[in-house]
């Protein structure tokens, strides 16, 4: 007979058994996932949540008290990353739209640019400091104020506004540098070499 969820939590945690926990994997991902499949409606983004679901569970396993079911216990935990990654997405989505405002991205953007946005946003984010990533974010993503923002992060108002107006113009060039080349016109017709007759 197998060890049931709270015996295999038990070995997990006291005797350190990754097989233990392995087998809660186990007994629980396709489950796991396919709930949060439904949740989401993605399967790679259920996948990813799913992971990070297990990731944290396994660090977390030390503060599994059992007053309730483990499976319980790692829904609760997936939920929270569900929500933690909806956030992220509408942070994301307030940026892009507050970036398009700003001018910073073209409002007639193709298909490819639209699908690998996220990903240029993230390396277009990665490449400022960090005031300035964290008082854009605040700003543009979160919708605080500059006001609220130089609370937030304890700096000058001016400073924020600085951060702000500096981070946009680095987006702005990332971003357009990141655009695919299709969109650009060839060289010969840059120089001229076509006329219209």
């Amino acid at each position: 007979m197998s060890p049931n969820d709270v015996e295999l939590v038990a070995l997990a945690k006291v005797a350190q058994n990754d097989a233990a926990f392995a087998e809660l994997v186990n007994r629980h991902q396709a489950r796991l996932r396919a709930f949060l499949c439904r949740l989401c409606g993605s399967d790679f983004l259920a996948d990813d949540i799913a992971q990070d679901t297990l990731i944290k569970a396994h660090a977390a396993l030390a503060g599994f008290q059992g007053g309730g079911s483990f499976r319980s216990w790692l829904y609760a935990i997936a939920y929270r990353e569900f929500l933690q990654t909806r956030r992220k997405e509408k942070a994301a989505t307030r940026l892009k739209d507050a970036l398009k405002a700003d001018g910073a991205l073209s409002t007639g953007a193709d298909a490819k640019m639209a699908a690998d946005l996220s990903l240029d946003l993230r390396q277009a984010l990665a490449t400022l400091d960090e005031p300035e990533r964290a008082a854009l974010l605040l700003c543009d993503a979160a919708g605080l104020s500059h006001s609220e923002a130089a609370i937030a992060i304890d700096a000058p108002l001016g400073s924020i506004k600085t951060y702000v107006a500096r981070a946009r113009q680095k987006m702005r060039d990332a971003l357009n540098a990141a655009a695919p080349a299709a969109d650009q016109p060839s060289p010969s017709v840059q120089n001229g070499a076509c006329h219209a007759h």
